[in-house]
């Protein structure tokens, strides 16, 4: 029999406020975890106070019959007491255990040692309120955890490299990672079992952490996500080498899309009667950034080899006979006249022949040294201009926006409306440009109105790249609605 004082009212009140204990528990925020701890705390005195006011030793196996009525509120109490004593702790652990600068290394932690309070917390009940003998229950869940240990291997295997990984650190959440087995993407999320990734063609591909701790990983985003990029040209051997490898490091210093800091690099990579192999290495700001950046500098690579009269050397495979091979001698450069400028700007491509030719006719040559304003932030030119060789810059504030090319063009009255009047443009490098006279222009836009929308939809975006983010006026940010309809009320088209 138990003591007449288990019998009374006391159990009942040691129930009554452990159930309420959990209520309050259940109710209350996670995001106040002092507010929870003290709760715990007096929840878990008070029914101590109970308990050792009734004389009951929770820490102490006491012999009775499971079937009686009070002896089933003893063992209640007495769990609810150790549940209690439980979730205190685990309240100190959540609140204090914390590992700065290192979330997830905490977290991991307190997941570990909440485990061990939680175990502990039923071995305790166990052996202090139900007399099981420990050592016996110890010895027997060790054939127990070896059955499962085996049943188990893979996600054991998953669980104990997702320590591994957290630990370590190769990665967190945001980083965009390289597997050997050609696998890349941002992670998004990382749990015991998994990593789950992002990848450039927008689905989620899911690791489980043993099959991936055993990869070679690179980090991109480590020191930062800049990413080197290196691209292999092979051009005629028509001019010296190092012609050659000026012509394609000014394409690449012509570039908005690359990283400017570190400079791009050109390689000279090997020399045959027919081609002059160069490399071009350059970095982006992130590997998001990296068709962008690859299909500008193709686009200006071309462009510059045109502007410079270079020729692109026939694949390798080709068969061709010697006397063919394009030399120095015999090598005839592309031509680059205001008509075949005017032919391979994509704006122009709607105008018949007869157009274009009478348009190249009406263009005067112009030459700028380096360092020489073009124009100016607020100016504005009487006449469209075409860059036939040599890099603009655009300036806004002293700060740089974006760089034009051969092949680009730029003009008054809304031909470059929403980034001349907001930009200073100076030339990086000796400047030719062809200058088409806005007298010639006017007929064509009145006569071919879907040219002053391609004219329009082309300056918009321009101006959107230069930009950059907020760092201009709303104002002065210009729609290619709005681009369109300057041209159309200065040229009355």
């Amino acid at each position: 029999m138990i003591y007449d004082a288990l019998f009374g009212k006391p159990l009942i009140s040691l129930i009554t406020v452990g159930f309420a204990g959990i209520v309050v528990w259940y109710f209350l925020s996670s995001q106040r975890p002092t507010t929870r701890l003290v709760v715990q705390i007096l929840f878990f005195a008070v029914m101590t106070l109970i308990l050792v006011g009734s004389g009951i030793e929770p820490h102490r196996f006491q012999g009775y019959e499971t079937q009686d009525p009070q002896a089933l509120l003893v063992i209640l109490a007495k769990s609810l007491w150790w549940l209690h004593l439980a979730w205190a702790v685990i309240g100190f652990i959540r609140l204090y255990l914390v590992l700065e600068g290192s979330p997830r290394e905490a977290r991991l932690l307190q997941d570990l040692v909440i485990g061990i309070v939680y175990i502990g917390m039923v071995l305790s009940i166990l052996a202090f309120v139900f007399g099981v003998p420990i050592g016996t229950l110890v010895a027997t869940s060790g054939v127990v955890a070896i059955i499962l240990g085996l049943a188990l291997q893979n996600t054991l295997a998953d669980v104990f490299s997702g320590i591994a990984l957290t630990l370590g650190r190769p990665y967190v959440i945001g980083d965009w990672i390289l597997l050997s087995d050609g696998t890349e993407g941002r992670v998004v999320e990382s749990n015991w079992r998994a990593t789950h990734i992002l990848t450039p063609g927008n689905n989620i591909v899911v690791l489980p952490n043993s099959f991936l701790a055993k990869l070679g990983l690179t980090n991109v985003s480590r020191p930062d996500e800049a990413h080197l990029l290196i691209l292999t040209i092979r051009i005629a051997p028509t001019r010296m080498p190092a012609s050659i490898r000026q012509v394609m490091l000014t394409a690449l210093t012509s570039c908005n899309s690359i990283v400017r800091d570190p400079p791009p690099v050109v390689a000279l990579k090997g020399l045959d009667a027919t081609s002059l192999e160069v490399e071009l290495q350059f970095r982006v700001t992130s590997p998001s950034q990296r068709v962008p950046a690859r299909n500008e500098v193709l686009d200006l690579v071309y462009r510059h080899c045109k502007s410079a009269g270079l020729l692109l050397a026939v694949p390798p495979t080709a068969r061709i006979l010697a006397a063919d091979l394009p030399t120095e001698e015999n090598a005839k450069p592309p031509s680059v006249t205001p008509l075949a400028l005017i032919e391979a700007i994509p704006v122009f491509a709607t105008l018949t022949s007869e157009e274009k030719a009478k348009l190249a006719e009406t263009t005067t040559v112009r030459q700028f040294r380096k360092g020489d304003v073009i124009v100016r932030e607020g100016e504005m030119l009487p006449s469209l201009v075409m860059v036939r060789a040599g890099i603009i810059a655009a300036r806004h504030a002293d700060e740089e926006r974006g760089r034009l090319a051969p092949g680009d063009f730029f003009g008054e009255t809304g031909l470059l409306a929403g980034m001349q009047e907001v930009c200073t443009l100076e030339a990086l490098t000796p400047v030719t440009a062809y200058e088409i006279d806005q007298e010639a222009f006017a007929p064509l836009l009145a006569e071919r109105p879907a040219l002053a929308e391609e004219i329009a939809e082309q300056l918009a975006g321009r101006a959107e790249r230069f930009r950059d983010g907020a760092a201009l006026p709303a104002e002065q940010v210009r729609s290619a609605h709005a681009i369109l309809k300057t041209i159309r009320t200065i040229f009355r088209a």
